[in-house]
Order: C-alpha cells, then sequence, then structure tokens
C-alpha cells in the first residue's frame, strides 16, 4: 500500500477528500445600532461592520449574491437599565433588525442572540441581588420575554447564550404557550468563560461592568461537564446544541458528536476570527488559512459553524470571486 496513490492530483484528491464545507454549514453574525446612516467597521474585527437599521439592506444583499441564508443578530442598544428592558421591547434594536431583514429578504434565515448582557447597565448576562450576584431562576423569565419579543418580530429561531441552568425548559414553555410550536432553540450549551471573546465584547459593549462571567459560563478546563451541559439542555428540548469557543475547543466539538445525535453547532468567535484575520491581513499567514481554520471545525464534528468569516469562505466556495 502507497498512502501518496490517493494524493497524486487534484482530482484524486477531492474524490477521496472526507469533510467539504458548504455555504449552509454557515451561520454570519450581525451587528445591529442605533442611529442612522451607520456603517462603521469593528475596530477589534477587521472587515467586520456595525450596522443601523437603514444600512442593513446592504449587508442582507450582499449575503444574498455570495449564497449565505443563515444570519445571527446582536443589538447593540443606547439605553441601558439594571433590568436589561430594551431587549424585550418590542421596538428594540433587534427586534427592528428582524423585521428590516425580513423586509429587504424574507428567505433569509434569522436566528437571534437571547442574552440580557448588552442591555444591562452592569454588563451581566441576569438580574443581580443586592450583592452582585446572578440569579438564575428569577432571570429565567426575563430571556423567556426577550425570546418571545424576538419570535413575534419574525425571528426563525432563537439562541440563548446567557448559561443559566433551566433556561431552554423555561423557554421552550414560554414558546409552546404562546403558539410558536415550531420554533427552535439553538441552546449554547458549552459556552466556556473564555479570553477569546474579548473583540466581540468591545464590538457589543457588553462587557461586565465587575468582575466576570465565571460563575455561570464554563471552566475552560473542563471536558466532562461540557458532556453533562449538553445532556441536560437535550434533556429541556433544545434542538441544536452548541460549543463556543470552536476553534480552540475542538476537542469539546469532537466529544460532542461522539455523545449525542443532534445537530452541533460551533461557535468561531472573535478572538479567533481576529487572531487569524489579522494573521492574514499582515501577511504572516496566507489567506487559505481562513479556510483551512473553519474546515478544522467542520472536521472536528461540527454540522454548523457561526462564523465571522462565512463571506470569505463563501468567496472561496464560489471560486474566489
Amino acid at each position: 500500500m502507497r498512502m501518496r496513490r490517493l494524493r497524486e492530483n487534484a482530482l484524486t484528491r477531492n474524490l477521496i477528500r472526507e469533510t467539504h464545507l458548504s455555504k449552509d454549514d454557515l451561520i454570519y453574525p450581525i451587528f445591529a445600532v442605533e442611529g442612522t446612516n451607520i456603517k462603521s467597521e469593528i475596530p477589534s474585527m477587521p472587515d467586520c461592520y456595525h450596522y443601523s437599521i437603514d444600512r442593513l439592506n446592504e449587508e442582507i444583499e450582499e449575503l444574498k449574491t455570495l449564497g449565505i441564508n443563515y444570519v445571527l443578530i446582536f443589538g447593540v442598544p443606547n439605553e441601558k437599565d439594571k433590568l436589561g428592558s430594551s431587549a424585550y421591547d418590542d421596538n428594540g434594536i433587534v427586534q427592528r433588525a428582524v423585521k428590516e431583514i425580513k423586509r429587504v429578504n424574507s428567505g433569509m434565515y434569522v436566528i437571534t442572540d437571547v442574552c440580557m448582557c448588552q442591555y444591562t447597565s452592569h454588563g451581566h448576562c441576569g438580574i443581580l441581588d443586592k450583592n452582585g450576584n446572578v440569579l438564575n431562576d428569577e432571570t429565567l423569565e426575563y430571556l423567556s420575554k426577550i425570546a418571545l419579543s424576538h419570535v413575534k418580530a419574525g425571528a426563525d429561531m432563537v439562541a440563548p447564550s446567557d448559561m443559566m441552568d433551566f433556561r431552554i425548559a423555561h423557554m421552550r414553555k414560554a414558546l409552546d404557550d404562546n403558539g410558536y410550536l415550531n420554533i427552535p432553540i439553538m441552546a449554547y450549551s458549552a459556552k466556556y468563560a473564555t479570553s477569546f471573546y474579548g473583540p466581540f465584547r468591545s464590538a457589543a459593549g457588553s462587557a461586565p461592568q465587575f468582575g466576570d462571567r465565571k460563575s455561570y459560563q464554563m471552566d475552560i478546563a473542563n471536558s466532562d461537564e461540557a458532556v453533562r451541559e449538553m445532556a441536560l439542555d437535550i434533556e429541556e428540548g433544545a434542538d441544536i446544541i452548541m460549543v463556543k469557543p470552536a476553534l480552540t475547543y475542538l476537542d469539546i466539538i469532537r466529544r460532542a458528536k461522539d455523545n449525542f445525535n443532534i445537530p452541533l453547532a460551533a461557535y468561531n468567535v472573535s478572538g479567533e476570527y481576529s487572531m487569524v484575520k489579522t494573521a492574514v491581513l499582515n501577511g504572516i499567514l496566507d489567506k487559505s488559512a481562513i479556510f483551512e481554520s473553519v474546515l478544522a471545525i467542520k472536521r472536528a464534528g461540527a454540522d454548523i459553524i457561526i462564523t465571522y468569516f462565512a463571506k470569505d469562505i463563501a468567496k472561496i466556495l464560489n471560486g474566489g470571486r
């Protein structure tokens, strides 16, 4: 046996290739901001932009041209308070973004991030007690209110990212009780307390004003715990489970794929994106590193990849256009 026989030329390599990336694997995150006539590059995330509602059409039309059909919406509000009330306002930034996207392209599949950190004055993902501790069960009511407001605005799927215990069961019941039995939930199941969220927190204005999120996001050293988290979310009714981050947690993706027969998403987070993108822009890495880094996530077992590289990957798949 000579292993090199099947590496001899491109046609042979294509014939036996085990892992393939498709545009239908990709979800592109979008940051919607208050104001008008805003398209502003995010300093910590090259080639990613803040868009005001009136200019979202530019992004959606570009995505349609590239063949990307799935987006994940993050809102950056002007007004914040201790209860994150703008998150569940029917006229909130995400709600208006969803309506605008559906107006521009009714066929675009819109997923919304359900959390409170961008909307709370303290920057944590839930309601606080007088000592500054995040209250788990009290927060569930607010998360479900947010999810319901997103769905009423036209969201096709909701994705809770808060890491509160029991939020999937609570949200599923709230959606079902309000007649939204067919709206899927993509759970941020194994979401780690990682430093790789840094550029996102700058972009979304979501950094905690005190302390950190280690009391509710996962310890970066734990793997078995991730499996337990995913199992619990599945039991509570999650339709898709997620590992976040992706590129630096490929082992967790593999464990999820080996343990569960359910669609698996992975979030190629901002720090991973900026690290590779900056290296490419500065000539440290060849641009092929972009495709390779995302392919690694698919090879590890992810069915769905949330990535700021979605447009770059689509251009490569379209023949480099």
